[in-house]
């Protein structure tokens, strides 16, 4: 009995017809599992967003955008704050220096600045990541808007706020309760659920 030379380019074995008794050649240990038809096995489909998460993404947008404005407006009243906090801290101490109010004003604008960004970039995170079907994002976006709902409440019971301010809080706030509606909705959930079994490992 003659066997065929293996082909150049094939492992050791690989298309010789065995010896009587000899096992049939294996493929190499920890080979890519592989379908009925040989294709490597893969997940099901990611499904599309349906139209509740396309618009939960772009009230998000959106949401960005009036936190963008209320940093502008916080900007343009700082002028306010000054004075506010001069009287404040000179009330407080009738010898404080005027180079220690300053500083007091310079730290209340970069405060407003870096609270007003980090606002928009997490509206930003939250449109994508839940725009991508991340279940994560999801329960995060569901935290941050609870907390934005009990602050804004807290804020109007406690008064002074000025007009500007006020409608655009109104207005965060119903942004906030809406998503949360829209993304968990019967077709969210799903839309969450097939992206995460897509992601799966097989």
């Amino acid at each position: 009995m003659t066997t065929t030379p293996p082909e150049p380019d094939q492992p050791f074995g690989a298309g010789q017809t065995p010896y009587p008794g000899q096992q049939p050649a294996q493929p190499a240990y920890g080979a890519y599992p592989t379908g009925p038809a040989g294709a490597p096995r893969q997940g099901p489909p990611a499904p599309e967003q349906p139209a509740s998460i396309s618009l939960a993404v772009k009230l998000m947008g959106a949401g960005a955008g009036v936190s963008l404005i209320s940093l502008i407006v916080s900007l343009l009243g700082l002028g306010s704050l000054k004075d506010d906090i001069a009287r404040q801290m000179r009330e407080a101490d009738p010898s404080v220096t005027q180079s220690t109010i300053d500083a007091a004003y310079a730290v209340g604008i970069v405060f407003a600045i870096v609270v007003g960004a980090i606002s928009v970039l997490l509206w930003l995170w939250m449109a994508w990541k839940n725009g991508q079907g991340r279940s994560w994002a999801r329960v995060t976006a569901t935290v941050l808007g609870a907390l934005n709902v009990v602050f804004t409440l807290f804020g109007f019971a406690a008064g002074g706020v000025e007009t500007p301010t006020l409608l655009l809080s109104v207005v965060n706030l119903v942004l906030a309760v809406v998503i949360l509606v829209l993304l968990w909705r019967k077709e969210s959930t799903q839309f969450f659920e097939g992206h995460t079994a897509a992601r799966r490992l097989y």
